[in-house]
């Protein structure tokens, strides 16, 4: 499937990313195939699948992984890393907002820095105004968003006025794709 292919991708070429970490929190995580991938392979790292109480319901654990329901508008359990798989795509910006302060006042309880992991589309927008085929998808893409979601896909530059309006420092991306 799509997922268990960005899975493996992002564990390969990010393992910097998740080095180190003592917890992380899957934000809208489902069924658990990325949380369960990173528990694989960082078996020291607590993951949290964490979704609507009904999506999770049913869901067993293992040593280092636990489902947990919720609302992420309302509040996301405490975590060193926050991960936002295809999450704020879905959604327009002021309730981009709104998810990203939760994650930050989320990094907040556990009394030290923290990171928040998006993996999500950026559209690239060439400087001389052509349009390829890999930038004709990523609109097609955008389109559908914004037809059947409040949502859209965005380019570094409105990401970047997101990261930055919601109270964190900077941000790096990495193209895994």
């Amino acid at each position: 499937s799509d997922a268990r292919l960005v899975t493996s991708v992002v564990i390969e070429k990010c393992k910097g990313v998740f080095n180190g970490l003592e917890s992380l929190v899957d934000v809208g995580g489902g069924t658990g195939t990325m949380a369960k991938a990173l528990a694989k392979s960082f078996p020291k790292m607590e993951c949290i699948v964490f979704d609507l109480p009904h999506v999770v319901d049913g869901f067993q654990g293992s040593e280092n992984l636990k489902y947990v329901g919720g609302d992420m508008f309302k509040e996301i359990p405490p975590a060193d890393a926050i991960l936002l798989k295809w999450i704020l795509h879905d959604w327009n910006d002021e309730e981009c907002m709104k998810i990203l302060k939760k994650c930050k006042e989320s990094l907040k309880q556990k009394g030290k820095e923290g990171k928040v992991i998006i993996i999500d589309m950026v559209l690239e927008i060439d400087q001389k105004g052509d349009i390829t085929k890999s930038t004709e998808t990523q609109l097609f893409f955008d389109m559908m968003m914004m037809v059947l979601v409040t949502g859209k896909e965005r380019n570094e530059k409105e990401w970047s006025n997101l990261i930055y309006s919601a109270g964190f420092g900077g941000y790096k991306i990495t193209p895994i794709l």
